[in-house]
């Protein structure tokens, strides 16, 4: 009997997530700290921007949130560049929500998605 009720469970949450759609937002806003001066702050980006902040270059490649849900909920897609590495510090998807999940594994910055722009 459990096992039934787990796999129902399992196929209803699985129908709920195919479910929801996702809108592409023109832009985000990201938050950045310099954990060697406490220095932190928010950038307003379009999709495809970048803006500098020290050694890192920003760029907002993609937002999106969960068309049922609020902006806050978002997602979205950063390449971020530090000048003085040669390989990209991060480039890959960060979760407002849950920025632990995926985040910049950097000794100087830290990173992280706010919101997306609904226009």
């Amino acid at each position: 009997m459990i096992r039934v009720t787990a796999v129902l469970l399992a196929a209803l949450c699985a129908t709920a997530a195919q479910s929801q759609t996702a809108v592409s937002a023109p832009g985000g806003v990201v938050r950045w700290l310099d954990k060697v001066s406490g220095e932190t702050g928010d950038i307003e980006l379009g999709r495809g921007q970048s803006a500098r902040n020290g050694r890192l270059s920003i760029q907002l490649d993609e937002c999106r949130y969960p068309s049922e849900d609020s902006p806050t909920e978002a997602y979205a897609h950063l390449t971020i560049l530090d000048s003085l590495m040669d390989k990209p510090a991060f480039v890959g998807w960060m979760i407002a929500s849950s920025p632990a999940l995926s985040a910049m594994d950097h000794p100087r910055y830290d990173v992280w998605i706010l919101r997306c722009l609904t226009n």
